[in-house]
């Protein structure tokens, strides 16, 4: 693991992860003479530079589209800490294309009724058009979630976890109805414009610490508690399934771990089977699922740090202990990093991973 280059970049002395004891990060982009080579065993540095080299080309007809190399984003409600960050992958900066992955961050209402939603979309890295599409998917799951924000800040505060999953589910599908009909319009199959899509809600309210996970396609959510990553990514439900079969906490108990409960002693409803009214949030008929839907909704406890991320976090995290426990370390409990510390700590480098990068973190005080 291999922090990033350049001058001023934060933590760029860090010492990396791995075997033959540290050394500074690789990846060019200053002058002065090569790094030496590693010794054996050692991780070796990412095969591109630490910074972008090419922008993407640009039609003038279309500057109004022009996607940011980074987007950096914050805020503090209630008990917790956000932190936000898309970067394009190294393979994009290098080749001079446009960052795929796409980041909402979005605040409804006020004072403690206010509800914070921040949502990332991703396409395969062969897909043409992938920002377009993932922008629309934020852009309108970021509608929909406004129009009925009143009740799910109410649904998530008295933990009625059945309600928030059928609910969140329809609005999920209603967006994808949405991209199935705009790849109509611009004359594409649905697969050619669509992306995966993730999002937190989050209660302003310093009394809730209930935390709820919804979203479609690949990507990662983990949770970093007692110096240790957890993976909760949900496990994918049988197709057509709405509410599934009552669960706690963060959906399913991981091994060792006793159920998690609210802040009053009272564990997050479950559902038990029992016929509900239509739900409150969308009108309608709803279109066929796309792809199968995840949720989890859970009481975090103080010190927790969540994280959500695209595949392109994700999958090295799974992947490469070295930049597991980097991590954990740089985000052991304690205050929330700053953003300029946030982004170079999401952009670790490792080699062999060089897709677009989007972490969300939500540090619980």
């Amino acid at each position: 693991v291999f922090p990033l280059g350049g001058a001023g970049s934060p933590r760029a002395d860090a010492p990396p992860v791995g075997r033959g004891g540290p050394r500074r990060g690789g990846g060019g982009g200053g002058g002065g003479p090569p790094p030496p080579r590693p010794p054996l065993g050692a991780p070796r540095p990412p095969t591109y530079d630490a910074e972008p080299t090419a922008l993407p080309a640009t039609d003038p007809r279309e500057i109004h589209a022009l996607v940011a190399d980074t987007v950096l984003d914050g805020a503090s409600y209630g008990t917790y800490t956000l932190r936000a960050a898309s970067v394009r992958g190294d393979s994009a900066r290098f080749r001079g294309e446009p960052r795929r992955d796409a980041l909402l961050t979005v605040r409804f209402g006020t004072a403690e009724n206010a509800l914070v939603l921040v949502a990332v979309a991703g396409g395969a890295r062969t897909a043409e058009g992938v920002h377009p599409a993932a922008a629309d998917a934020c852009r309108w799951i970021g509608e929909a979630v406004g129009r009925s924000h009143a009740r799910l800040s109410e649904d998530i505060r008295a933990g009625r976890r059945a309600d928030l999953k059928s609910g969140l589910h329809r609005l999920a599908d209603r967006s994808y109805g949405k991209l199935r009909a705009r790849a109509a319009e611009l004359g594409l199959e649905p697969h050619e414009y669509t992306a995966g899509l993730r999002c937190l809600l989050l209660s302003a309210d310093p009394d809730c610490r209930t935390r709820v996970f919804f979203g479609v396609g690949g990507g990662g959510l983990f949770r970093l508690r007692d110096g240790s990553w957890q993976d909760i990514e949900p496990a994918v439900p049988h197709t057509g399934e709405v509410t599934g079969e009552g669960v706690v906490g963060y959906g399913s108990a991981s091994p060792g771990d006793a159920p998690e409960s609210g802040p009053d002693g009272e564990r997050l409803t479950m559902d038990l089977g029992i016929t509900t009214a239509p739900s409150p949030y969308v009108e309608g008929p709803v279109p066929p699922p796309a792809e199968p839907f995840r949720f989890r909704a859970s009481v975090a406890r103080p010190g927790d740090t969540l994280l959500l991320c695209s595949s392109g976090l994700a999958d090295p995290l799974r992947g490469e202990p070295a930049l597991a426990d980097e991590l954990a370390e740089r985000w052991a409990p304690g205050p929330a990093p700053g953003l300029a510390a946030f982004l170079a700590d999401t952009q670790l480098r490792v080699k062999g991973y060089a897709d677009d990068r989007t972490a969300v973190g939500v540090w619980e005080a």
